[in-house]
């Protein structure tokens, strides 16, 4: 559920300065995206990301319905300028930041949010949200109905902000990101079983892809062409499904993870399917799950010394509400894979980031 907002405060008639950084947000060419730098000749004037809690940068802040929320210390310890909770489920940045043009990503529903944030994207991902209704429903997370209703929200201020051709370029020619279905597999799926009375995981996998494939459409109808959509990663090894489901050893859990490995199976397919039937789209399958895996699994080669353990408490089930100042946290965040019980530390993000989309930004560029 989208929550109401005054706008009148939140977009206030900028002062000349401000006046004249939105003019030059305008009009520079950007040529890098964080830590990825783009192809010869493209630009990519802002960058938009619709997801969970491995993007939210702050949307969950203004949901008091839901307990999947994390400003308050010890969550964002690490952040750029002061060590800020600011609601990023990560001991500081989360792909999100990593990615977009700025250093930080401002999430949508920020109250302070400004015109000149408009300009270079934001972010609309809410912890706990999925494909399936349910997920959301299930978390009192901002579904993905809801996040692309902030999106036409969205677009509306652009417009008064840039005019209607600038707008539309920005729209047609920025980098969309959508990272969404662990919650669904893990949480509605194997954890509270609901969907099991319904599906098969096959089913259930088929029924995650037919949704993913509406809401993408609806993005490309609002204007949105250079789509990339994230697998879901090895949600079997994260510490939580370790400690609840892979026995005295704590091992990964092989049945989620081969249930995450057939619905990424499946979703290249439905990706295609939607490029050959939409003009001049590219939507762009981007792997997770194997780099993350390794990650995991090889972490000393990656500098990492504890792989199976989150760093707050005793980093076994600690997540969100259970994750706060009255647990202690690890020695060395830069020893650990995982912050939580359910999220990579801000190491492993900018690890993956630097490496994942590099590969994947030539097809979302052309």
């Amino acid at each position: 559920m989208v929550l109401s907002m005054n706008k009148k405060n939140l977009f206030p008639s900028p002062p000349g300065s401000i006046c004249h950084l939105l003019l030059l947000l305008v009009i520079i060419p950007l040529r890098t995206l964080g830590l990825v730098r783009l192809p010869p000749n493209v630009t990519i004037p802002a960058v938009f990301v619709f997801g969970d809690s491995i993007m939210d940068t702050g949307n969950n802040n203004n949901n008091l319905k839901t307990e999947a929320r994390c400003n308050f210390p010890p969550y964002g310890e690490d952040l750029e300028g002061g060590g800020m909770p600011t609601g990023r489920f990560s001991n500081g940045k989360v792909p999100s930041d990593f990615v977009g043009i700025k250093q930080l990503l401002p999430p949508y529903l920020d109250p302070n949010l400004q015109p000149t944030d408009l300009v270079t994207g934001v972010c609309f991902a809410s912890g706990g949200a999925g494909y399936d209704p349910l997920t959301s429903k299930l978390a009192s997370a901002i579904h993905f109905d809801s996040q692309i209703e902030m999106f036409k929200d969205y677009i509306g201020k652009l417009r008064g902000v840039v005019g209607e051709e600038r707008a539309e370029y920005i729209i047609e020619n920025s980098l969309y990101l959508v990272v969404m279905g662990s919650n669904d597999i893990s949480n509605t799926y194997f954890l509270s079983h609901v969907r099991q009375l319904e599906y098969d995981v096959p089913a259930y996998t088929d029924l995650l892809l037919r949704l993913a494939s509406t809401y993408f459409k609806e993005i490309y109808e609002l204007g949105a062409r250079r789509i990339g959509v994230f697998s879901t990663p090895p949600i079997g090894c994260v510490p939580f499904q370790r400690t609840v489901a892979g026995g005295i050893t704590r091992h990964c859990v092989d049945k989620i993870n081969d249930a995450c490995k057939l619905f990424n199976a499946k979703l290249p397919n439905a990706l295609d399917s939607l490029n050959r039937n939409l003009p001049d789209s590219r939507f762009v399958f981007i792997d997770v799950y194997n780099p993350l895996l390794d990650v995991i699994v090889n972490y000393p080669k990656y500098g990492y010394k504890i792989e199976d353990r989150g760093c707050c408490g005793t980093g076994k089930i600690e997540v969100t509400f259970l994750c706060t100042q009255l647990q202690p946290t690890c020695p060395n965040v830069l020893d650990h894979v995982f912050w939580d019980s359910f999220h990579p530390t801000q190491s492993v993000y900018k690890k993956l980031v630097a490496s994942v989309l590099q590969k994947y930004i030539q097809p979302l560029s052309v």
